[in-house]
């Protein structure tokens, strides 16, 4: 399985610290509090950041867990409930080799409703043209939770779960941050819209269309912004 960023086989030791490194770079951007957790592809199982503080996290605070949740390699008593979320997103996208799921605090507002995040504004479209609810407000932990979240998720780049924060992918790790990033950007711009009295006006789909033909150049500028803002100091 080749890595997340190179295409090379992966090494393990350097895949379980560069999740962590993500962790915290999400910490510093504001998106990762004390709930939250990143994974990364690895053959059929996953890396998955585990439930201890995140701002800190090292490759010793990653679980490595095949296709059914084991733990291959890792402190086994502090899994993520979510896991079972991680492994369906992987399972259901093999077009993704990473998730970041945070509680960004727009995009808690905004998943207290049950309609689709508007895209109002051009960066926005990072996180995808479409991002839907998922409405269920329980932890997904379990299978079947899981593959609901990975239904609503659909071929989309980010979701919001219902009460429950969002969750963003990517076909490496930083663009899933990259995309939670301007996920959240994209919730602030529309309340801010709504504080005006009312949601942004529509843009129709050609236009949107035409619009996101600058979107995969903005995200590579983006991924190399948010790595020197947030990245590990030199």
């Amino acid at each position: 399985m080749p890595d997340v960023r190179t295409g090379e086989a992966p090494d393990i030791a350097a895949l379980r610290a560069e999740v962590a490194a993500t962790a915290r770079m999400l910490v510093r951007a504001g998106l990762l509090q004390a709930f939250g957790h990143v994974s990364a592809r690895h053959g059929e199982g996953i890396v998955l950041t585990t439930v201890r503080p995140l701002a800190a996290a090292t490759a010793e605070d990653t679980v490595v867990l095949d296709a059914s949740g084991r733990v291959l390699d890792g402190p086994s008593d502090v899994v993520p409930l979510e896991a079972p979320m991680h492994l369906a997103l992987h399972r259901a996208r093999p077009d993704i080799r990473a998730v970041c799921r945070a509680h960004p605090p727009a995009a808690v507002v905004l998943g207290t409703r049950l309609d689709e995040l508007p895209l109002a504004h051009g960066l926005g479209a990072m996180s995808g043209r479409r991002v839907r609810v998922h409405p269920d407000v329980d932890l997904i932990t379990t299978t079947e939770a899981g593959d609901a979240v990975a239904a609503t998720l659909g071929a989309d780049t980010a979701v919001l779960l219902r009460a429950n924060g969002a969750l963003a992918v990517g076909p490496d790790l930083v663009s899933a941050a990259v995309a939670l990033w301007f996920l959240e950007e994209r919730a602030r711009v529309v309340l801010a819209a709504r504080a005006l009295g009312a949601d942004p006006d529509p843009v129709d789909d050609a236009t949107w269309d035409h619009r996101m033909r600058h979107t995969a150049p903005e995200a590579a500028r983006a991924a190399r912004w948010f790595t020197a803002t947030f990245g590990d100091p030199a």
